[in-house]
């Protein structure tokens, strides 16, 4: 289980003219990651800078985009991970307003214009979890709806044929004690994802 954000979270601040807009997203993939930033640079594309940090899984990465080194990346990097957030990334944009900052005010800016995103962002539980597809009788259905709801299993979809088909999202754990009941009468895996854990 880790700590991710259930929605994307912004924050701006201006420091001697230089405007700081720190955007904040899931990301479960790197590829979503690079995606996501190829939209933010496209969104503010008259931006002089465009720095960020991601951790995904183990992969960690972060980028100075350009401003003097250590300055952004690192600091947002070690915001995360201060945060203890995890299948994100934050990008901070900057419109450079002509006076310079020095490394020292970069550092603050960055991070500040970072951390407001944080807080403002709602953080969430997430864990390893898995789509799949079960199949029931109609006499079933009240039944193993009270058990997905008791699970904290979601169901995603219904179809109603010659008998019920059910697509729910869960962790693995959840999965195996729904496998538990006799009322199934097939069942298969779709693919694997991250489940967001409600207290």
């Amino acid at each position: 289980m880790f700590q991710s954000i259930e929605n994307e979270s912004i924050a701006e601040i201006i420091v001697k003219k230089s405007k700081f807009i720190a955007t904040l997203y899931e990301a479960n993939s790197k590829d979503e990651a690079e995606k996501i930033l190829q939209n933010v640079r496209k969104k503010y594309f008259d931006a002089k800078h465009h720095c960020y940090a991601y951790i995904i899984e183990k992969i960690e990465k972060c980028s100075d985009d350009g401003e003097p080194s250590g300055t952004a990346g690192a600091p947002l990097l070690a915001l995360l991970k201060s945060a203890n957030l995890k299948n994100v990334i934050i990008i901070v944009t900057r419109y450079f307003g002509g006076i310079l900052l020095g490394t020292g005010g970069l550092v603050r800016a960055y991070t500040e214009s970072a951390k407001n995103a944080i807080e403002n962002a709602k953080i969430v539980c997430k864990d390893y979890g898995v789509q799949f597809e079960i199949e029931i009788s109609y006499n079933n259905l009240k039944e193993i709806q009270f058990i997905c709801k008791n699970l904290d299993i979601s169901i995603i979809k219904i179809e109603y044929q010659e008998n019920v088909k059910l697509i729910l999202e869960s962790t693995f754990e959840a999965k195996k004690e729904l496998e538990k009941s006799d009322k199934i009468l097939s069942q298969r895996e779709i693919k694997q994802l991250f489940v967001t854990i409600h207290s």
